[in-house]
């Protein structure tokens, strides 16, 4: 089944707690987490203290995004902090295998991402080990961005990719996604959709999320 991904990125962090608890009543599959700091993208987010405030009010997985340098020095403590699943970006990490080896060496999904400009065949030979792979729909570091249409080419070549290879790994996309491109996103081959200032900024987050999923047929 496809999934809806609300990303907190967007959220009232004065009344994040609610926030989520209504994204959740309104029928999200699972909670976003974009983690930043200032280095690998040009923004600063929040630390494994708000995951953990985060797994507090709600029961929904949460898909923790690492944008940050190192992340093999903070898997441990993401997941110690309620992260069910957890993804790294192939343009900073120079051992991805032992990264994503390292996260489901947890019994957590892991993921991993690619910036805009990088091609899918960088993942041809990690691709066995990632139960997921992120696309970024826009360079990552800020939230409310435009949906870059290459995108779409994208899903349509790891999707041949991972069948070609009789892999199970799932195509998440991040960035963009709204209630005008989200079926020509799921129609090219997604299968999560991260959902950002769509939902969060709406002001009917119930009905946008209920469009969205007949849109992508659930």
């Amino acid at each position: 089944m496809k999934k809806i991904l609300p990303s907190i990125l967007s959220a009232d962090f004065s009344r994040l707690g609610e926030e989520i608890r209504e994204a959740e009543s309104c029928g999200a599959d699972m909670i976003h987490c974009d983690i930043m700091d200032g280095r690998f993208v040009p923004n600063i987010s929040f630390g494994p203290k708000v995951i953990s405030d985060v797994n507090k009010v709600t029961d929904l997985p949460l898909d923790v995004h690492l944008m940050i340098e190192n992340p093999e020095n903070f898997i441990d403590e993401f997941y110690k902090a309620g992260a069910d699943m957890i993804s790294v970006h192939y343009e900073n990490n120079y051992h991805l295998d032992r990264v994503l080896q390292q996260i489901k060496s947890h019994g957590i999904k892991a993921g991993a991402v690619l910036n805009p400009a990088t091609p899918v065949s960088s993942l041809e030979n990690v691709l066995y080990n990632a139960d997921y792979v992120l696309l970024m729909s826009v360079n990552p570091g800020f939230g409310g961005q435009k949906f870059i249409e290459n995108t779409l080419r994208k899903i349509g070549e790891l999707k041949e990719i991972i069948i070609k290879n009789g892999y199970n790994t799932e195509i998440e996309v991040d960035g963009g996604v709204d209630l005008t491109n989200i079926k020509s996103i799921s129609d090219a081959g997604a299968d999560m959709f991260v959902c950002g200032s769509s939902i969060f900024n709406s002001e009917d987050k119930c009905a946008v999320i209920k469009k969205m999923k007949s849109l992508i047929g659930n």
